[in-house]
């Protein structure tokens, strides 16, 4: 029998650090998290809202709220709503250039080296944080330095871990064939 779709909330954002740093948070508290586009009249630059079971909505703002994220508003969203999903998954695409694979997410590319992991190269974009991620990423192995997301604070670097996701997802199942 299908669950019962229950009442929505949506938490907004002025920026886009604060909704990238939104569904980390209110995953690691527990909660269940979409990433959605807000509604049009609720754009004001940052077009990345997440969204909540309403009945969570007190409990999720407190957790944000305690962990320094901030919020511009939060709707309330009827049963049905439809709200468009962030789906950066079709923004990606990898290149397979024999020792070092690339990943792409929009502008923003990734590349490591097969074998070992290690990122020798991160380019694209046009945020002001873009130098700094690549000096914090570069020589790194991939998965077991700092992510994208903990560095940046601009869509470029939001969409950057969306393409270091993807590159440690494929450098594990890489790794996990050597192993056989």
């Amino acid at each position: 029998m299908p669950e019962e779709e229950k009442d929505k909330a949506l938490i907004v954002f002025d920026y886009i650090y604060h909704a990238m740093r939104a569904k980390p948070v209110l995953e690691e508290g527990g909660f269940k998290v979409r990433e959605v586009a807000p509604p049009v009249e609720y754009r004001t630059g940052c077009d990345l809202a997440v969204e909540v079971d309403a009945t969570d909505v007190d409990a999720a703002e407190n957790l944000l709220i305690e962990k320094g994220v901030l919020i511009l508003d939060i709707l309330f969203m009827p049963k049905g709503a439809k709200l468009i999903p962030v789906y950066l998954t079709k923004l990606i695409k990898t290149v397979d250039f024999g020792d070092y694979v690339m990943v792409r997410c929009g502008n923003m590319k990734i590349t490591y080296q097969k074998g070992d992991g290690t990122i020798v190269n991160i380019s694209g974009g046009g945020c002001p944080d873009i130098p700094f991620l690549g000096m914090r990423l570069y020589g790194t192995v991939i998965g077991k330095g700092p992510h994208p997301r903990e560095l940046g604070k601009t869509v470029c670097a939001y969409t950057l871990e969306h393409a270091y996701e993807k590159a440690l997802e494929i450098f594990q199942k890489e790794s996990g064939k050597k192993g056989k």
